[in-house]
């Protein structure tokens, strides 16, 4: 990827409904190039898809954190579905080392969240956690509405 494609990729990130002609104005390329372009990267694969920012997506819970999760077995799928049926929780990661997922997960209060984290360590196959609340986000590449 080169400049071009990562000044466009930033703009799609923001709004990828704007249209060729916008994104090339932005860009001071043609609409032809622009249009080739998002062609090539999702052909290549890094342009996967475009999708929908809901309003809720974008509202900062007040206590957000990540959640350390150690998991007993081979129950990970089993426990990955479990998790994903938590409201408090927005992303689930797999990872290596210690820890088997990292979830993030947000709620209004210190009591809501110290609910969902005795609500989460009660989910058969998890074994151990370790918790770190998030007091701010300097940086974050996620669309802002």
């Amino acid at each position: 990827m080169d400049d071009l494609d990562s000044r466009l990729v930033t703009l799609l990130r923001h709004n990828a409904r704007r249209s060729i002609s916008d994104l090339a104005a932005d860009l001071g390329a043609s609409r032809a190039t622009v249009r080739s372009r998002m062609e090539k990267l999702e052909k290549d694969g890094n342009i996967l898809g475009y999708t929908v920012i809901l309003r809720a997506d974008t509202v900062e819970l007040p206590v957000r954190g990540i959640m350390m999760i150690e998991i007993e077995g081979r129950v990970t799928d089993r426990v990955i579905r479990t998790l994903g049926g938590f409201p408090e929780i927005s992303e689930i990661h797999t990872t290596n080392g210690r820890w088997d997922l990292i979830v993030e997960l947000g709620a209004a209060t210190l009591a809501d969240f110290d609910n969902v984290l005795r609500r989460i360590r009660l989910v058969p196959g998890i074994t151990a956690s370790e918790t770190n609340l998030l007091l701010a986000t300097p940086r974050s590449t996620r669309a802002r509405l």
